[in-house]
């Protein structure tokens, strides 16, 4: 008899009605806008349903969803990127209607995001232009490219990274690094930066990636400043993709080649078999992440000539933003915003500077030992000044390896008796053999 009541219970459980959820208020609403992207954010106070619409003549996204909105203390930000202006109303039936009058043509998607840290329930809608942006290559007299160097400023928009204890936002410090270090690489000879943000919005892990990819990036530097649970923690480490990360990248790409833009060395996947795309993105990948180890090895190097590192040999992981299969890519986290004493310097103008010099430094010591071929750098690189500041660490041998130059020319050119050196004397290196 137990067990029959007990039944009926369950029973009558899964025929009761699912109860709608509840109706919300909408506390804020924010707007981070890009070139190709802009992001809306409808803060409300617990989730709630919603629904999307487009409307055409005039282009405009609607959003309906259950709750109300106090028009008096919710103030709409003005429009920016592709939103020309935002209008919003309550409506019959307790349902609140935000109406996005469009610059541009724009896809929208939206979906709802769960409480977490100091944000609370937030619906989130995403526009991304439609007409694809165009690449700038730029050419000289005779023909040669200029390296394009892609710098990634992490998070941005909604996502602030990590936060110091003194409220620094990771999202702030690594948007000013990246401007610094895109403004010294455009005084090189021969390179050219390309940001992939440069404002305060938010970018996907792949439009970061396919952003560099349409620019025909020889590198790819993405900047962030990492956070522990331990505040002792603190220097700076360089990250390239894990093995791993490789092969869960090359089944995606081989899962979806029909649907793929052509590697930037021209090679196409969709029209090949099975084994030949395998075969090809395995070549391509392995000497994407043997480059990128060596450029790590490099800046790792003049990081550590400017202060601590947390890991003095380049670390291995399966960060997402670093899976190009055809672009040498590493991320740099620059120091611990979370420790203190290195979020002081995080915030310091003149060690942000230091940071872009020391990061320049490795870039420029990679493509001088390995010119990408085509490029005005391969023609005149053997003409450029060549410096070098020691590092802890370094020996002379090594340096001369790194450089391509014998031991014997490295002395000789520097006035060297023997093989000792020391932490921030400066090299001049000789033309490579």
């Amino acid at each position: 008899m137990a067990r029959k009541i007990q039944q009926l219970f369950v029973l009558a459980a899964l025929l009761a009605p699912i109860p709608a959820l509840a109706d919300a208020a909408v506390r804020d609403v924010r707007l981070w806008a890009g070139p190709e992207t802009t992001r809306i954010v409808l803060d409300l106070s617990q989730s709630t349903n919603h629904r999307l619409f487009t409307l055409e003549n005039p282009s405009r996204v609607v959003v309906d969803l259950d709750g109300r909105i106090d028009l008096a203390s919710v103030d709409l930000p003005a429009g920016s990127g592709l939103v020309r202006s935002i209008r919003s109303a309550n409506r019959p039936g307790n349902e609140v209607r935000v109406v996005l009058d469009l610059a541009d043509a724009a896809k929208p998607r939206s979906f709802m995001v769960a409480p977490e840290g100091s944000y609370g329930h937030r619906l989130v809608i995403d526009l991304d232009a439609t007409r694809a942006p165009r690449p700038m290559i730029r050419m000289d007299a005779s023909g040669e490219r200029e390296l394009v160097i892609a710098i990634d400023a992490g998070h941005g928009g909604e996502d602030p990274g990590a936060i110091g204890k003194r409220g620094t936002r990771e999202k702030d410090v690594v948007l000013s690094v990246a401007g610094r270090l895109a403004a010294e690489i455009d005084r090189e000879p021969g390179m050219r930066a390309f940001l992939t943000r440069d404002g305060d919005y938010y970018l996907t892990h792949r439009q970061r990636m396919e952003r560099a990819r349409l620019n025909r990036a020889d590198l790819f530097v993405s900047v962030h400043a990492d956070a522990f649970r331990n505040p002792n923690a603190r220097g700076s480490s360089v990250y390239v993709l894990s093995q791993k990360g490789a092969t869960d990248e090359a089944a995606r790409w081989l899962a979806e080649r029909e649907n793929a833009a052509d590697l930037v060395g021209g090679v196409s996947l969709d029209d090949k078999d099975d084994m030949l795309a395998s075969v090809l993105l395995d070549l391509s990948q392995n000497a994407s992440i043997g480059a990128s180890l060596e450029v790590g090895d490099h800046v790792i190097s003049r990081l550590g000539s400017i202060g601590r590192v947390h890991k003095a040999s380049v670390q291995q992981a399966g960060f997402l933003v670093l899976k190009s299969p055809d672009i040498p890519s590493i991320l740099v986290e620059t120091a611990f915003i979370s420790n203190l004493e290195e979020e002081q310097l995080l915030r310091s103008s003149a060690h942000q500077q230091r940071l872009a010099t020391a990061l320049l430094s490795g870039i420029r010591e990679y493509f001088l030992a390995n010119p990408t071929p085509g490029t005005w750098l391969a023609k005149n690189g053997r003409g450029l000044p060549r410096e070098y500041t020691i590092a802890r660490g370094d020996t002379l041998s090594d340096i001369a390896s790194r450089y391509n130059v014998s031991l014997l020319d490295l002395r000789r050119h520097n006035g060297l008796r023997g093989d000792s050196i020391r932490v921030g004397q400066i090299l001049r290196i000789p033309a490579p053999l």
